[in-house]
């Protein structure tokens, strides 16, 4: 069975023990909460994208470029997940440049109103960021620009960028990775999105080719 994401990132479900208790204690659940609990249900697992995704750069003269990525997102207990990110240099996945592995944690922060069941989500990767260049010319660029601190970058080998310093993503250090999204979970169909806030002004990310879900 094979189930589908589209756009920018990932969800968890709480599964505890649960005591019985009588209906003088027993705990009220609101219908947003509900719903929710229903959604993290539905995202448990693998989920992977169907097709690349074209996603916005810009090049050192300001104007925009596309870059190409792949998706493969794990759902797991106590709002943890896991998400590999592999970017090409072409729209079909052909040329790799680089995998991204993200490890962490969702915050969930209520409902979304851009659609009825969308929930904000914050991502955080509190437990790891690894990069690995898979074409020569991206390790170069590495060795250029994000030398200090690491060893020399190679083809195939990721190194850990978990809390340090990395100027190609604009990390800091001794700072957690973290991004503002949205999650919709629609039958077999996982949407994310998110805002991207320019100089010009606040854009909406459109939404990607989605990511299917794997057993």
């Amino acid at each position: 069975m094979r189930r589908a994401i589209r756009s920018s990132l990932l969800f968890f479900l709480v599964m505890g023990g649960a005591t019985a208790q009588s209906p003088s204690n027993q705990p009220r659940v609101s219908g947003m909460d509900t719903d929710v609990a229903k959604i993290k249900e539905g995202m448990l697992g693998n989920w992977e994208s169907i097709a690349p995704e074209v996603r916005p750069s810009k090049n050192a003269d300001g104007s925009l470029k596309p870059f190409y990525l792949k998706r493969a997102f794990k759902y797991l207990p106590s709002d943890r997940f896991e998400l590999e990110i592999v970017n090409s240099a072409d729209p079909y996945g052909a040329v790799p440049l680089a995998r991204i592995m993200i490890g962490g944690h969702m915050l969930w922060r209520g409902s979304h109103p851009v659609a009825s069941g969308a929930q904000k989500v914050d991502f955080i990767a509190d437990e790891s960021y690894e990069v690995t260049p898979l074409a020569q010319g991206f390790a170069d660029v590495l060795n250029k620009v994000a030398s200090a601190g690491y060893v020399p970058w190679v083809v195939n080998t990721p190194q850990s960028i978990f809390g340090k310093s990395f100027a190609p993503f604009a990390l800091k250090e001794g700072t957690n990775f973290m991004e503002y999204d949205l999650v919709y979970l629609r039958g077999d169909l996982l949407f994310w999105g998110h805002a991207i806030l320019t100089a010009a002004a606040l854009i909406r990310s459109r939404t990607a080719p989605p990511i299917s879900r794997s057993h």
